[in-house]
């Protein structure tokens, strides 16, 4: 089965298959049309084998840049979804864009790198004067555990150009996460992708998540592998369940969606989310931590009213067209246990939201998690 999203109304063209679909990039592309593209995303399920995926894209674009990652899952025409392959196309009319390619995150050199993005997007500002507005997107190996370095060394370089991002998924098995750039994957890489538009675009972050009044310290930890060992000086595990009042033997990834610790930075709380209890009793993290740090948990809010509230503040202005998202994969895992997920779908439906379940996100120059980051698009000449 294909479904085409329609783009009467929409700035990108937008197309999905079943992963199950025989030369699957050429139906997308079928779909899609024969507009020139600047840039191709292609959200692919880790239900299907990627470098036959992205191969082909190599030869049906061989004139367009084309990004791909596995997910933790999809949203597609119908919200969340899974084993779907997504393609969000950006044409050349509205959209001038650069695709960067960190191939070895383990042997990123800020100041190569930096100096590279940098010059790129000054060569992308002046080949697309007309186009005033603009973002960065990037797409990052999940399973790297390099995403927060990674983002506050480049962000210095993309001057006022907002930045948002995802770190691919593989489902719920964390196993093999990948990204690609014009065919060539990278299991330990990032693309950066540049772009910019005629149209206005607005990156955003949202939560839905409530600080409380339990906090904890984080006593001893690994931050190179992102792994708290001791709370208050207590096995992380165990003083984790007390102060959330759980049973230590039975913590699993609905606990942690529905009991997240937060930290605090500047003025605001960001999600530190926790992956899973190691064989030692410790707890693995999704994102950075270190001895020291002070720890808050949070309750959720009603995940569909805020999520609706959300978008209907980013709809306010009459031209909203369309949306990429990257969402957490615990914001479906909390949605799935919570009953949620229909009504979400239909919101993010509604908002003609497109894009998939993550494992992390980033905003800025910080790597958070339990979010949603993502940037929408709007008409320029709409009334």
């Amino acid at each position: 089965m294909t479904t085409t999203v329609p783009s009467a109304k929409g700035l990108l063209f937008k197309a999905q298959v079943r992963c199950e679909t025989t030369a699957p990039v050429a139906v997308l592309r079928a779909q899609l049309g024969d507009t020139p593209l600047a840039l191709l995303v292609l959200f692919v399920t880790s239900q299907t084998d990627f470098s036959a995926v992205v191969k082909e894209a190599e030869q049906l674009y061989p004139d367009t840049d084309v990004v791909a990652c596995t997910t933790a899952g999809e949203i597609g025409a119908s919200g969340y979804d899974d084993g779907l392959i997504v393609a969000v196309g950006f044409p050349e009319n509205d959209f001038a864009s650069t695709s960067l390619a960190i191939a070895d995150l383990d042997r990123f050199l800020a100041e190569t790198e930096t100096d590279r993005i940098a010059q790129e997007r000054v060569a992308l500002q002046d080949r697309s004067a007309d186009m005033q507005n603009g973002f960065a997107f990037l797409i990052v190996d999940g399973l790297s555990l390099r995403e927060d370095t990674l983002t506050a060394r480049i962000s210095p370089a993309l001057r006022d150009m907002p930045l948002f991002g995802a770190s691919a998924g593989d489902g719920t098995a964390f196993q093999h996460t990948m990204v690609s750039l014009n065919g060539d994957i990278m299991l330990n890489g990032a693309v950066l992708n540049l772009i910019r538009s005629s149209h206005e675009t607005e990156v955003f972050s949202l939560d839905h998540l409530v600080p409380t009044d339990i906090q904890m310290v984080v006593t001893d930890a690994d931050p190179e592998r992102r792994i708290v060992k001791s709370i208050n000086a207590e096995p992380a595990a165990r003083e984790y369940a007390r102060l959330v009042g759980k049973d230590p033997d039975q913590l699993d990834r609905f606990t942690f969606a529905s009991h997240p610790v937060v930290v605090r930075i500047g003025g605001d709380h960001h999600v530190r989310a926790i992956q899973q209890v190691n064989e030692a009793g410790e707890l693995v993290f999704f994102s950075a931590i270190d001895e020291g740090m002070v720890l808050t948990v949070a309750e959720p809010a009603d995940m569909v009213v805020h999520l609706r509230g959300q978008m209907e503040m980013l709809a306010q202005k009459a031209s909203l067209t369309d949306i990429i998202a990257c969402d957490c994969i615990l914001r479906r895992i909390e949605a799935e246990q919570m009953q949620m997920t229909r009504e979400l779908s239909d919101v993010l439906s509604q908002h003609n939201v497109t894009g998939f379940s993550t494992y992390g996100e980033q905003i800025g120059p910080l790597h958070v998690n339990q979010t949603m980051t993502g940037v929408a698009f709007y008409r320029r000449d709409a009334s």
